[in-house]
């Protein structure tokens, strides 16, 4: 008898390890949505399955209230129709913040008020450019400028009224620290987080063995999908800004990229066609990439030799149209 309790003993604690065994089995827990006009997935390794996308949607939904430009009751929207009364959150104020700091170290090549411009411009429902004349283009840069809007005590405050902000830039690149973020709070440390292209990763894909891969997309004005290269990427951020998915052009066929150059107020026309930056957060990657997106290849060099915090990797056209690529301050070969 002692023998035949042994042997079930023994048989009940084998069943118990394997079950043990199985709950503590890593699992990819894959979330697939819509946020902000476009997509989103997030991964995360965990014991378990688990849905989080009521909280994805939750996130989503605060950062349009607060930012959205959009949404016509969001703080942004009021703060732009003359409200002077909206106390923003903190969220905006996160974003306005580095929006700041980016503005001050682009001298102005990030710019959030450039929107003004943005939806002056009208590149017409058949994909051709129609000029602004220069005068007004000089009247509307009068209420261009990050310098000249100020956050005190929870409020923003305008020099000119007329000035528009516009966080789009750099708001999806946020919104994909915060649910970053949101998944260390939670205890996961292995994850990746994309909106729209804007990535975030911390870890690697424990199920795979191998640290997360990445693409990066050439530079195709047909709408197909190809890459220039995939590259490893881990506990790092990366976004991308390029001219050749929003374009238009002109009667002599010139191209414009759907950015605003914040000096002379008219549409991008260079020979970037792309700008992937890597560095710590999605919200700096995101507007880091705006920002040399609208300097050029040369200022882009120059302004990359003072942060080498940030890898970069850009696509460009030569003077004989041909396709050029650049690597910077160690952005992965692969």
């Amino acid at each position: 008898m002692k023998h035949l309790i042994l042997i079930f003993c023994s048989f009940l604690l084998a069943v118990a390890c394997k079950q043990e065994h199985k709950n503590t089995e890593l699992q990819l827990n894959f979330t697939k949505g819509e946020a902000f006009g476009t997509g989103y997935t997030v991964q995360f390794m965990a014991n378990e399955n688990i849905d989080l996308s009521k909280s994805y949607d939750s996130i989503v939904e605060v950062i349009n209230r607060s930012m959205s430009t959009y949404i016509d009751s969001s703080d942004i929207s009021k703060i732009n129709q003359g409200d002077t009364t909206v106390v923003v959150d903190r969220h905006f104020k996160n974003v306005f913040e580095a929006s700041k700091r980016i503005h001050k170290q682009t001298e102005g090549a990030f710019d959030p008020t450039i929107g003004v411009l943005v939806n002056a411009w009208d590149f017409g429902p058949e994909g051709k450019v129609i000029s602004l004349d220069s005068a007004k283009i000089k009247t509307l840069l009068k209420s261009v400028g990050l310098d000249k809007v100020m956050l005190a005590e929870g409020k923003i405050y305008k020099e000119d009224p007329k000035t528009f902000i516009d966080f789009n830039a750099l708001a999806k690149g946020y919104a994909v620290d915060v649910v970053a973020n949101f998944l260390e709070h939670k205890g996961y440390t292995n994850y990746l987080v994309e909106i729209g292209g804007e990535i975030r990763v911390k870890g690697k894909n424990q199920v795979k063995n191998s640290p997360w891969k990445i693409g990066v997309e050439d530079p195709n004005f047909d709408g197909s999908q190809s890459y220039s290269k995939v590259i490893s990427l881990s506990d790092n951020a990366m976004a991308t800004s390029g001219s050749y998915r929003k374009y238009k052009t002109d009667e002599e066929g010139n191209k414009y990229a759907h950015i605003i150059n914040t000096k002379t107020g008219y549409p991008h026309k260079s020979n970037l066609l792309s700008v992937s930056v890597i560095t710590n957060t999605c919200m700096e990657a995101d507007a880091y990439a705006t920002a040399l997106m609208t300097m050029g290849l040369q200022d882009t060099k120059d302004f990359l030799l003072k942060h080498p915090e940030l890898k970069v990797y850009i696509i460009y056209e030569d003077e004989n149209k041909e396709l050029k690529t650049a690597s910077f301050n160690g952005f992965p070969e692969n």
